[in-house]
């Protein structure tokens, strides 16, 4: 008999992949870098703040004050820096086009002696001036460094600009369902600039969807690399809860069960806003497993943290199903919470894929089942 009920719930287990981009679009860069005179100031933050859309970014300069924000969304900015917490200088209205890599450079020295220089009328051409005077009262070793400083900035900025067309390549081919391609050039990105999270993602994503069209030790070995570059996002932004959802599906599509098992527990707590699909991850992997107690565990947080989850609330249902006794006149004793479960989900979507399992499954649960047959005409027989 649950045999049977178990065959009409159609239990489906999805397994919701947070990807780090829902819907792709084309994106471009900004580059530049923060300098103090002669020297690189490094770990000022650049805020980029999107003025057409809401939206805010920032990256914090590295080595010799140099900064470089990849996958910005096309639209104009404002860039800003920060420094010892007060912002120092903004540019305003900065475009962001594909492939663009203009740099956007901040002389604090510059603002420095500017806002010193506010109250007379020809301090921008003082200021001209004594930057002429410098550049022709350089030493031959003095020159030389600056010199080698320019060649290195170009060369950065040709850098960057290979950066964002391997990023945008591995994109476009992301989007045209050429994985293999996708994960080509995302691993190229990533040589060229191993610190940024949101390439590491992208590329862990293209290596979970392609192991799906593998087998054997092919498959194994793309999803322990999906695994890998998810477990580098998550070291470049470890507040980034669908990081570790993904890396738990990973792990679990690698058999690494328990392990993934941690991860989206991880993601759930993390990220209690999207919990509900977090903990219906979960207990999806549980029921496949055969846990049931602790995919219902999953499944009923699910709906604590979500209690509009309607998709939840019908495998709540489903897996406690299996708790179910069945007596010797074939009615069936549901435990507490089934039959509600069902009833909750027909409250939320009263016309939704489910609903009449959900409906089967309520009458069945709530009305005796006839095991035996008998004729109706016997008894008319007898009398005679």
């Amino acid at each position: 008999m649950l045999a049977k009920l178990l065959k009409t719930a159609l239990f489906p287990t999805l397994l919701l992949t947070l990807s780090a981009t829902a819907a792709w679009a084309q994106t471009g860069s900004l580059q530049g870098s923060v300098m103090d005179g002669e020297e690189g100031v490094v770990g000022a933050k650049i805020l980029i703040e999107r003025t057409d859309i809401k939206g805010a970014y920032s990256v914090k300069t590295k080595k010799k004050g140099r900064w470089f924000h990849a996958g910005l969304p096309l639209g104009t900015y404002d860039v800003a820096v920060e420094v010892d917490g007060k912002v120092v200088d903004q540019v305003r209205g900065v475009r962001v086009g594909v492939n663009d890599g203009n740099p956007i450079d901040f002389d604090i020295a510059k603002v420095r002696a500017q806002a010193e220089a506010a109250k007379a009328a020809a301090a921008q051409g003082q200021v001209q001036q004594a930057t002429e005077q410098q550049i022709k009262s350089m030493s031959a070793a003095e020159r030389k460094a600056y010199e080698e400083n320019l060649k290195q900035r170009q060369a950065q900025i040709s850098k960057n600009k290979e950066l964002n067309e391997a990023f945008n390549a591995g994109m476009t081919a992301k989007n045209a369902g050429d994985l293999d391609g996708a994960v080509a050039a995302f691993q190229k990105a990533t040589t060229l600039d191993a610190n940024q999270h949101v390439i590491w993602a992208q590329l862990a994503d293209s290596q979970s969807a392609a192991a799906d069209k593998k087998a054997g030790d092919a498959k194994t070995t793309m999803l322990n690399d999906a695994a890998a570059s998810y477990a580098k996002a998550i070291e470049l932004s470890p507040e980034n809860a669908s990081y570790h959802n993904n890396l738990g599906l990973a792990l679990i599509k690698a058999g690494k069960t328990d392990e993934g098992q941690a991860e989206l527990s991880k993601a759930a707590e993390m990220d209690p806003v999207n919990g509900g699909r977090y903990y219906y991850n979960l207990g999806a992997v549980l029921i496949n497993s055969g846990n049931t107690d602790g995919a219902i565990d999953a499944f009923r947080k699910a709906t604590e943290k979500d209690p509009n989850y309607a998709a939840a609330y019908y495998q709540l249902g489903t897996a406690l199903v299996g708790k179910a006794e069945t007596k010797d006149d074939g009615s069936v004793v549901p435990v507490a919470g089934t039959v509600e479960s069902f009833q909750k989900y027909l409250e939320i979507e009263p016309n939704g894929p489910m609903a009449e399992s959900a409906q089967m499954m309520i009458q069945t649960l709530t009305g005796p089942v006839e095991t035996t047959f008998e004729n109706p005409d016997a008894n008319k027989k007898k009398k005679k």
